[in-house]
């Protein structure tokens, strides 16, 4: 089964809001895109189109926040995080006011819209803000948990959300914590750490590298801020390589932010899997996943020489 995880956002929206009166959803001009359309045909009274203006959404939805509402904000992540950053930064995150911003169609598979509607960057831009957390969810099911588990957090959140429809990775049963990563496989001689839709292929490439003698465990990091820096290191520790798989530039997300643990630590070879400080282009979703190396193959490639640098 697979689903988009924008897909599931509208759905776990339009049930939380029949469920809390506080939360409001705004859109900019997108919300059959995004999803939003969902929240709005059950609690049309809490829905606001602000038209193709996502500067002054932000600054009416931190409004909202200062009055003891609960917003949603959504709109393509080029547009959420990049035209918007300013806001965010001072309306929302200096004042560590308690709205959400759910960005939609991030990464190279919103597909022949180009390069310049692929977010490659969103993560880096809020994972550098002070108060902002930041969750970049792998499936329908993770995504569902998020919305409500960020809709308990007091304070600003980023959640990236994709187009193209994602494999089910997680159970019904699944429990989801924030700032806490998951061990979906274990491993000894690689650990590839990967986030969004990009868990499901790092998955598919473990099989594959363990039919060549080399025993890779998966880590899902869903919350890259705050960052589950413990688990890594212990995975760095153990296994001596370790690979980070991401639908983004491998400056300023989940690469980087493993970089950094690894580095100062002192532990472990690090390989990155994401766009080489480059812009997407225009294609089909499966053509530039594999133009990038985002592939279950990619990822073997990369493992393979990260662990013969080890050696």
């Amino acid at each position: 089964m697979k689903q988009a995880t924008r897909e599931a956002y509208g759905k776990a929206l339009a049930e939380l809001g029949q469920k809390n009166e506080r939360i409001v959803v705004m859109d900019a001009d997108l919300s059959k895109s995004t999803k939003t359309a969902d929240f709005a045909a059950v609690c049309p009274e809490r829905f606001f189109n602000a038209g193709i203006a996502e500067q002054n959404m932000t600054g009416v939805a931190a409004g909202l926040a200062a009055c003891g509402k609960i917003p949603f904000i959504s709109s393509f992540a080029v547009f959420a995080a990049g035209r918007n950053f300013e806001q965010i930064r001072n309306s929302i995150a200096y004042p560590k006011l308690n709205v959400k911003i759910a960005a939609t169609h991030a990464g190279i598979t919103v597909g022949e819209d180009g390069g310049s509607h692929q977010a490659i960057e969103d993560i880096s831009l809020m994972r550098s803000l002070p108060n902002m957390t930041v969750v970049v969810p792998c499936d329908g099911i993770e995504t569902a948990a998020a919305v409500n588990a960020l809709a308990e957090l007091d304070g600003p959140c980023y959640l990236r959300l994709g187009r193209l429809a994602a494999p089910m990775v997680n159970g019904e049963d699944y429990k989801f914590e924030l700032g806490k990563g998951i061990v979906l496989r274990d491993g000894k001689d690689a650990a590839i750490i990967a986030c969004g839709m990009m868990v499901a292929p790092a998955l598919e490439a473990a099989e594959a590298l363990a039919a060549e003698g080399i025993d890779a465990a998966v880590i899902n990091i869903h919350t890259i801020k705050p960052f589950d820096k413990e688990l890594v290191l212990e995975y760095a520790e153990r296994c001596g390589a370790v690979i980070t798989v991401e639908e983004h530039s491998i400056i300023g997300g989940l690469g980087s932010a493993v970089a950094e643990a690894m580095s100062e630590a002192g532990v472990g070879i690090l390989g990155r899997v994401g766009l080489q400080d480059c812009f997407g282009q225009s294609g089909t979703p499966a053509a530039l996943l594999e133009k990038y190396g985002l592939t279950p193959a990619g990822i073997v490639k990369k493992v393979q020489e990260t662990v013969a640098k080890k050696r």
